[in-house]
C-alpha cells in the first residue's frame, strides 16, 4: 500500500490498493451528533406516548349496552385504527433511534434509512391528521344530537382521544422536519449529519 505521501507526490495508485482514511469526528461534533438523536428520540417517544393514549382513550369508550360504542361510528374507528398504527410505527422508530444512539450507525444501509425515516414519517403524519379531522367533525356533530346529551362521558372521552391524537401528529410532524433535514444533509454532503 502506498503512503499518503507518495500519492501526494503524483505517484499513481495501483487499483489494488485503497488509501483508507477514518472518518473523523471531533468531540464536539459527537456531542452535537448525539443531542440531535436524542431530540428525534424525544419526539418519537412524545409520538409513540400521545398515539397509544389516544387508542387507549378510544378503545375505552364503552360504557355500557345502552351506551354507545365507539366501534359504531367510522369517523372514530378510524381515529383507533390510525393512532394505533402510529404508536407502533413510533415504537420501532424509537428502536431504531436508541440503536443509532448507542452505536453510531443506521438500523439499515444510510440511503434507506434516511429516506425511510421522512417518507414513513410524512404518510403516518397525514394519516394522523386526516383521522383525527374526521373524529373531531364527528365529535362536533355528536356535540348537537342527544347522543351526547344521553351521555355525556362517551362525547368527553372521545374529545380527548381526538386531541390526544393531534398532540401525537404534532410531535410526529416535529419528528418529520428533523428526518427531512436529514434528507437535505444526505443529499447536499452525502451523509446524514449536516456536521
Amino acid at each position: 500500500m502506498l503512503s499518503p505521501q507518495a500519492v501526494h507526490n503524483g505517484e499513481a495508485p495501483s487499483p489494488h490498493h485503497r488509501i483508507l482514511t477514518p472518518h473523523f469526528h471531533s468531540t464536539v461534533t459527537l456531542r452535537k451528533l448525539r443531542r440531535f438523536n436524542s431530540l428525534i428520540l424525544v419526539f418519537r417517544l412524545a409520538a409513540f406516548a400521545f398515539s397509544l393514549a389516544s387508542s387507549v382513550f378510544m378503545v375505552t369508550n364503552s360504557r355500557g349496552s345502552d351506551s354507545p360504542r365507539w366501534f359504531d361510528f367510522d369517523a372514530f374507528r378510524f381515529v383507533f385504527a390510525a393512532n394505533a398504527i402510529v404508536a407502533l410505527y413510533s415504537f420501532f422508530e424509537m428502536g431504531v433511534s436508541v440503536w443509532e444512539i448507542s452505536t453510531g450507525g443506521t438500523l439499515f444501509p444510510e440511503i434507506l434509512q434516511v429516506w425511510f425515516d421522512f417518507g414513513h414519517d410524512q404518510v403516518f403524519a397525514y394519516l394522523l391528521l386526516s383521522a383525527d379531522s374526521a373524529g373531531t367533525a364527528l365529535a362536533k356533530t355528536l356535540k348537537g344530537t342527544d347522543t351526547c346529551k344521553a351521555s355525556n362521558s362517551f362525547c368527553v372521552q372521545s374529545d380527548i382521544s381526538v386531541a390526544l391524537g393531534f398532540a401525537g401528529f404534532l410531535f410526529l410532524g416535529f419528528s418529520s422536519l428533523l428526518s427531512g433535514f436529514r434528507v437535505v444533509c444526505y443529499i447536499i454532503n452525502g451523509s446524514r449529519f449536516h456536521l
